[in-house]
């Protein structure tokens, strides 16, 4: 599957490649960042191939809540490297004219709004609906204090660690399922019925 986020078509292409036994081992993780193409619709979805579209139809068989435990490991992430804590996996570059990185504080609260959505319904919307989406907006163009969004974080991972506690979804993805559609992936390209994977 090739998706492009809404607009970034006119930007240099980021990109990366995971083999499908990779990227369903990331997903079953709960990586925010892998987990978003299973819900990429519509004109986003450059080119799907029929099992990039039988994919996208075992998402639930992903999501658990222990995909919010992940999510909130992302965002608690997020924070200590948008506020320069020497534990941080990466610290961000201040900016010179907001004092923080607007981008990266972005990209923390999208992750914690997505993550809520996703224990709620089982299912993120792309792009992020209405007010969340100009509220994200704000926080990149530096229209947000870091005092604030520090704040916002410390309310989201709080909320999202409490949806992730009573979430209707199961506690842990459905790994068979998942097992079950790596192996007819694998079987049918050995077949040759499939292109390489």
């Amino acid at each position: 599957m090739v998706a492009s986020s809404a607009g970034s078509l006119d930007r240099p292409l980021d990109l990366t490649i995971y083999g499908l036994r990779k990227y369903c081992r990331l997903a079953l993780k709960g990586s925010p960042t892998v987990l978003l193409l299973l819900f990429i619709t519509g004109e986003d979805i450059l080119e799907i191939t029929p099992l990039g579209a039988e994919l996208q139809a075992l998402s639930p068989a992903f999501v658990s809540r222990r995909t919010g435990r992940a999510f909130l490991g992302y965002v608690d992430a997020q924070r200590r490297g948008l506020v320069g804590d020497r534990h941080a996996t990466r610290t961000r570059e201040l900016s010179t004219e907001h004092g923080y990185d607007t981008k990266y504080a972005m990209h923390a609260l999208r992750i914690a709004h997505q993550g809520q959505e996703l224990l709620r319904t089982g299912r993120i919307t792309l792009p992020v609906a209405e007010p969340a989406r100009e509220e994200l907006r704000q926080i990149r163009r530096g229209q947000v204090p870091l005092r604030d969004i520090l704040s916002r974080l410390h309310t989201a991972a709080a909320e999202l660690e409490d949806t992730t506690l009573s979430s209707d979804l199961p506690g842990e993805p459905d790994w068979d399922a998942v097992d079950r559609f790596l192996v007819g992936a694998y079987q049918r390209a050995w077949a040759g019925e499939l292109p390489e994977l």
